[in-house]
């Protein structure tokens, strides 16, 4: 199994098929708006600026799970990452990645990457602080907060998760190898 199995729906509600990113390396990252983290989606726009022709996708899944920090409408969401960060990378409809209604990609995500990647002391202590606040991660392997990372491969296999404090440029030699 792989990404390629799955449908999802982009911010208009259309049918998304994982299966047309084959060959092609993956960025798959759950977003908010009202975050303190927010402010990656300038590196997650640089990366798809430099490495969308050599074949980077970045597939953003807002979510509203981690201290109601993604309230608006998929257009209002969409609207503000233009505007704000001039993002151009395909942005789906919003959706949980935790819970009873979590969707069946982020359970297949979590699945190939329990454990995310978190280095530095200073990253570390923040992970542990958020761990104390996060109330939809009840489970061995959940996301925690808003801007976790999976990078996927040209075959479509989830090859690193990486946790919010993993800023998106520190990624990008990961990004290279694959590439």
């Amino acid at each position: 199994m792989s990404i390629y199995d799955f449908k999802v729906k982009t911010r208009k509600g259309e049918d998304f098929d994982l299966s047309s990113l084959k060959n092609k390396v993956v960025l798959i990252v759950n977003t908010a708006t009202g975050c303190g983290f927010t402010p990656q989606y300038e590196g997650l726009e640089a990366l798809y600026e430099k490495y969308n022709a050599q074949g980077l996708e970045v597939l953003d899944f807002p979510c509203n799970q981690f201290g109601n920090q993604a309230p608006g409408s998929d257009e209002e969401i969409h609207e503000f990452c233009t505007a704000r960060y001039k993002t151009q990378f395909e942005q789906m409809k919003k959706i949980d990645v935790n819970g009873e209604n979590e969707s069946e990609l982020y359970t297949f995500l979590k699945s190939q990457r329990a454990d995310e990647e978190v280095e530095g002391f200073k990253n570390k202590m923040a992970m542990k602080a958020i761990e104390k606040i996060s109330k939809t991660a009840e489970n061995d392997g959940d996301i925690k907060w808003n801007f976790t990372k999976f990078l996927v491969d040209r075959n479509g296999n989830v090859v690193k998760r990486y946790s919010p404090t993993y800023k998106p440029e520190e990624i990008e030699k990961d990004i290279l190898n694959l590439l």
